[in-house]
């Protein structure tokens, strides 16, 4: 008797391999649109972020009671214009804005996204308080470039 030697036919690796480039060719796709999502995804949670730094430093500056200037928020002086964080002082509340390039007016900062094919259209905005009482404005996420 005769015993063949095991292994693969030459037709077995061709129609394995044709098999795969078959699944990579529809999931390639699929994984291009996951990177949108994410980026779209970090803006609407950092436009969150932004919420929740003025809200807390707003809650230091009411507990405070006393009109400061600033407050302090885990070792950072957070600057305030009319009890909530002014364009320098948000960023010290945030603490972590990796992931993000700023850009200020005078009134305004505004986080978009690095990476984005349209970063200018894949940011949110904070608006600073106008008047005393009047909370800041916070942009809804522009994701259009994303």
């Amino acid at each position: 008797m005769r015993k063949y030697g095991s292994g693969f036919t030459l037709i077995e690796l061709v129609v394995v391999i044709t098999i795969l480039g078959i699944l990579a060719a529809f999931a390639i796709p699929r994984f291009t649109a996951l990177d949108q999502q994410a980026r779209v995804t970090a803006v609407t949670a950092l436009g969150g972020s932004l919420r929740s730094a003025s809200a807390l430093a707003h809650a230091e500056y009411l507990a405070l009671g006393t009109n400061p200037a600033s407050v302090l928020m885990d070792g950072q002086t957070v600057t305030l214009t009319n009890g909530y964080p002014d364009v320098a002082g948000l960023p010290l509340a945030m603490q972590d804005t990796s992931g993000f390039t700023a850009s200020t007016t005078a009134t305004t900062i505004t986080f978009s996204k690095n990476g984005a094919p349209n970063p200018a259209t894949c940011a949110v905005t904070y608006t600073v308080s106008s008047g005393a009482g009047l909370p800041p404005t916070f942009s809804a996420p522009v994701t259009g470039g994303c």
